[in-house]
């Protein structure tokens, strides 16, 4: 397994991998060739960035079987899916801020997400599992009273979008088996959100298929699987954090 993160260091933003408590710079495409450049140094010389820039940012809804059947939801044979604004997204330690005049309800939705790394259109799923680089954090934020505020048309992309609602990261796992993770969401310390991955309605390979009928993907696009029970509203000051075991903590403070 190799972890990948995007950092800022000495003014200069980088990419490498994640040795312990150390960087080893890397220089190319990490999704075509990187190779490893200089001399690592430590994590606490850097400041860890979203280690993704995705030109497509996708979440899914209702895509975990506890969660459709407390709402009493069928399941969807095909992803339900939202377009989040690619610019929502902010690394690990930065702060989540509702826009301006809004005060109502902000709520977190710990995810997997999928970082996709080669090119696919109209893919079979074996091909899509070929197209996944690695698996990461996301907190799929959100401003409830955006969403419902008019009744003719529930406005996904503009609750979910807002400038800081797409925290990523910390790191983007290879070589991670999706099936035996589980993500925790803490609040404040305590566990709000503690559910496996292998409850997911639509797997990954078959989320990436589908979705990649319907649009193109490449390399760097982003898909958040979808949340479970225990999504809250935060408070201003609470500091909120996203655990997947091999890909690290995610942790963000919630501004108000």
């Amino acid at each position: 397994m190799t972890l990948w993160v995007r950092y800022a260091r000495n003014g200069q933003e980088g990419f490498g991998t994640l040795e312990g408590d150390a960087i080893q710079p890397h220089a190319g495409d990490l999704f075509a060739g990187a190779t490893p450049e200089g001399a690592s140094f430590p994590l606490a010389e850097a400041t860890l960035l979203a280690p993704v820039r995705p030109a497509v940012f996708i979440g899914l809804w209702n895509n975990f079987a506890e969660a459709a059947a407390k709402q009493g939801l069928t399941h969807p044979e095909s992803p339900l899916f939202f377009l989040k604004s690619p610019r929502s997204i902010v690394g690990p330690e930065a702060t989540i801020t509702p826009p301006p005049g809004y005060t109502g309800r902000v709520i977190y939705e710990g995810e997997l997400g999928l970082v996709i790394g080669k090119r696919v259109s109209n893919a079979s799923e074996e091909e899509a599992a070929a197209a996944i680089f690695g698996l990461t954090c996301v907190n799929d934020v959100t401003a409830l009273e955006t969403l419902t505020a008019d009744a003719s048309f529930p406005q996904w992309a503009r609750a979910k979008g807002a400038d800081s609602f797409g925290p990523v990261g910390p790191a983007i796992a290879t070589g991670l088996d999706w099936s035996t993770l589980r993500v925790k969401v803490s609040l404040n310390g305590r566990v709000r959100q503690d559910f496996p991955t292998l409850d997911m309605i639509i797997p990954p390979a078959r989320i990436v298929s589908l979705l990649s009928r319907e649009m193109t993907l490449e390399p760097g696009d982003l898909i958040a699987c979808g949340t479970s029970v225990g999504a809250l509203p935060m408070r201003p000051g609470m500091t909120v954090e996203v655990t997947i075991d091999g890909i690290g903590v995610l942790r963000n403070t919630f501004a108000g």
